[in-house]
């Protein structure tokens, strides 16, 4: 088997590469990476067993059906994916982004294999208290350009593979978090819990302390790529994968369990005008996945793996 993964250092790519030759031994592991935020790190200490080829090449200019002739799988992670940042650089977020997912999409569709799409549940913006993949058009409202270019790059898809030219299936996912050695820390779990080992004010959006939004802790993530490999499970559908719907409330108290003492400084942000809602997870779990991964565990390795710098 060879399995392609782009963007394959990052927070999520970095502990896929590591958990694939357990789960398929003897695959070939190609990895792409443009090394743009120079996580090395993520390359250190593989697994001796896993068959690992590693691309330093931006997807946007690599020779990609050569890459990709005879892959089994590929993983599409190659993106920039501060939600909250996008405002300030939408159009790179557009070219990158976007760009990457066609050329990646075109040439899985010249290679006859399949491939497997992240998005984000941050496309919804809808005013239900639940929703799920079935919403009507105008619950898609994304908020910020990152969401507004994942759903454009779903769209792009199912109109491939309307032609009969290509079997994907894409991901909705949570918000991630949980420890891994590519991680960042710019999303809601992991940066909380940097400033509250660091002793730093928890910034919390003004309006966003009560509201509900979807989190997937990395253990979820991994387990749901490697669910779809195995089953391959290509339909042309668009799943939801999230472990937990919570408030930020919620996880600054999983927090206070670990930190008791906490500070919350609340700031703007252009992504505040949502109200609280819920997102359903069903669909994929009717496929036979099942979501064993824990918020608070996370929160607490998270923590356990920053402290010994936050005194």
């Amino acid at each position: 088997m060879k399995i392609v993964i782009t963007g394959a250092l990052g927070h999520i790519g970095s502990r896929l590469i590591r958990e694939i030759p357990a789960v398929f031994p003897g695959a070939e592991i190609v990895m792409i990476d443009n090394m743009a935020t120079q996580r090395y790190c993520s390359l250190f200490n593989l697994p001796a067993e896993g068959n690992y080829r590693f691309i330093e090449a931006d997807v946007l200019n690599a020779d990609l059906d050569a890459i990709i002739d005879y892959a089994d799988i590929v993983v599409q992670l190659a993106a920039l994916t501060n939600a909250a940042g996008s405002f300030k650089n939408k159009e790179e977020v557009e070219n990158v982004n976007y760009n990457a997912t066609v050329k990646v999409a075109r040439a899985c569709s010249n290679a006859k294999c399949p491939m497997i799409h992240l998005s984000s549940t941050s496309v919804y913006g809808t005013q239900r208290r639940v929703v799920d993949e079935d919403c009507s058009a105008d619950e898609l409202q994304p908020q910020s350009p990152y969401a507004e270019t994942k759903l454009r790059e779903e769209r792009f898809l199912q109109e491939l593979a309307s032609s009969g030219k290509l079997r994907f299936t894409t991901c909705r996912f949570g918000t991630i978090c949980g420890i891994s050695e590519g991680m960042r820390f710019h999303t809601a779990v992991n940066i909380f819990c940097y400033q509250a080992v660091m002793r730093q004010p928890l910034t919390v959006w003004r309006t966003a302390l009560h509201q509900k939004r979807p989190y997937l802790t990395l253990d979820d993530a991994i387990g749901a790529l490697m669910f779809i490999i195995k089953n391959d499970l290509f339909d042309q559908r668009v799943y939801n994968v999230l472990t937990e719907n919570l408030t930020a409330d919620d996880i600054i108290q999983l927090i206070k369990k670990h930190i008791p003492r906490l500070d919350i400084e609340y700031v703007d942000a252009e992504i505040m005008n949502q109200l609280s809602y819920e997102v359903s997870n069903r669909r994929f779990s009717n496929q036979g996945f099942k979501f064993t991964g824990s918020i608070e565990k996370s929160i607490k390795e998270t923590i356990q793996l920053l402290r010994p710098v936050g005194g």
